[in-house]
């Protein structure tokens, strides 16, 4: 945080803005910390703030200077590559028109090309000298943005690429702690999940005996499905990471191959206690699809189409415990102890009001605002409830205890 204030403050000086270490730092901390923006993009939101508050119009730029991927240590630069394209992945985002791996002898980046900029696509394998590049940085990793005022032109010769490491090891999942890997994991399917985009076919949560791990895999990779509760070896899988939670991509390259043996998924139990502030939609008397067991939309699975779905009951819930809200999973056999209802009598509610969601509302009836201390294990944002026991909520006196322990203290 010290080297982001001082590098702000000299940029401040440049333009002769005095402003304290700690209205820099405090700025920052409610971007990165509160917000998780990445230090590149907090540092030029608070730059520009203090520019703005001061009448400062920066100067932007124009020129940029022709550089080797090794020599790219800042973010915020303008820069000009000479560069083959080792490899494309899918955009995350529709923000994104292409995305991927460039390199040159001295080393590979990541390379990011907005929608916006409406520049002519990358090929694979082709080399390009790409100009105005604006220099990016995550969590100590670089990489680099086209945009408007980027420019690719196609070389003639072929850039000489240190390539890319694509020897994909055999891993556990709790083993994978940086992005970009290659690896390959034994793994039963653990839950799958409503695609969010269209180009994804499938996403999840795999996991072995030493825990979970989301999973993607892209339409584009023209793959086979995944069944839950099945055990894979899936090999040749990307690894990637946000907001610091892992996850691995299945793509052209990865393979899916059925394991006769079953794999034992183990988890690490949390604990949590908080007053139960949101009953989430999708809760109560759900319809999942028969194969794939994702919950149907208007009887429709997103993988499957039309199908005659079978009925569950799930909760899904918010807790909050004053300091932080934890998103929770409530399964059947629990739903129906604390409702004191079967799922036989929920689809009876259900036809007698010609309306699925008289089940949700007697869930938020019975259960919010009332505090809970649960246990399971966490996957992803959830908590999977194993163990869920009504708590009293706190009183004032012991409000008045922890204030009087706080101002001792």
């Amino acid at each position: 945080m010290k080297e982001l204030v001082d590098q702000i403050k000299a940029r401040l000086r440049d333009q002769k803005i005095e402003v304290s270490d700690e209205d820099i730092e405090s700025r920052l901390k409610k971007l990165i910390v509160d917000f998780r923006v990445p230090e590149g993009e907090a540092r030029r939101s608070v730059l520009n703030y203090f520019f703005k508050e001061h009448g400062i119009v920066p100067q932007v730029r124009a020129g940029s200077e022709k550089v080797k991927i090794a020599e790219i240590k800042e973010s915020g630069k303008w820069v000009d590559l000479e560069v083959k394209v080792l490899d494309l992945w899918e955009p995350a985002s529709e923000t994104i028109a292409q995305t991927g791996l460039v390199g040159d002898i001295t080393g590979s980046m990541k390379f990011v090309k907005w929608a916006k900029s409406e520049l002519p696509n990358l090929e694979l394998g082709r080399s390009y000298i790409l100009k105005k590049l604006v220099t990016d940085e995550f969590q100590g990793r670089f990489s680099v943005k086209l945009n408007r005022t980027s420019q690719i032109e196609p070389l003639d010769v072929d850039v000489e690429a240190k390539p890319a490491s694509k020897a994909a090891q055999q891993a556990k999942v709790v083993e994978i702690s940086e992005p970009g890997l290659w690896v390959d994991l034994k793994v039963k399917v653990a839950q799958l999940w409503e695609a969010n985009s269209e180009a994804i076919s499938q996403s999840g949560l795999v996991g072995d005996e030493t825990g979970t791990i989301k999973f993607v895999k892209w339409v584009k990779a023209d793959l086979p499905d995944l069944v839950e509760g099945k055990s894979y070896l899936l090999k040749n899988l990307v690894t990637d990471e946000f907001q610091g939670r892992f996850s691995v991509k299945l793509n052209r390259t990865s393979q899916i191959e059925p394991l006769d043996v079953d794999v034992e998924i183990g988890s690490i139990a949390a604990e949590f206690s908080g007053a139960l502030v949101d009953v989430q939609k999708g809760s109560g008397l759900i319809k999942r699809c028969p194969v794939c067991k994702r919950s149907l939309a208007k009887g429709v699975c997103s993988e499957h189409g039309k199908v005659d779905g079978t009925y569950d009951l799930r909760i899904k819930a918010v807790l909050d415990d004053g300091r932080r809200v934890q998103d929770v999973l409530v399964n059947r056999e629990t739903t129906e102890r604390l409702l004191n209802l079967t799922l036989e009598e929920a689809k009876q509610m259900a036809m007698e009001a010609l309306d699925h969601e008289v089940v949700r509302s007697l869930i938020e009836s019975k259960l919010m605002g009332r505090y809970y201390s649960i246990t399971g294990p966490r996957i992803d944002r959830y908590l999977l409830v194993e163990s869920i026991n009504e708590i009293p909520p706190v009183s004032l006196t012991h409000v008045d205890e922890l204030i009087a322990a706080a101002e001792v203290a």
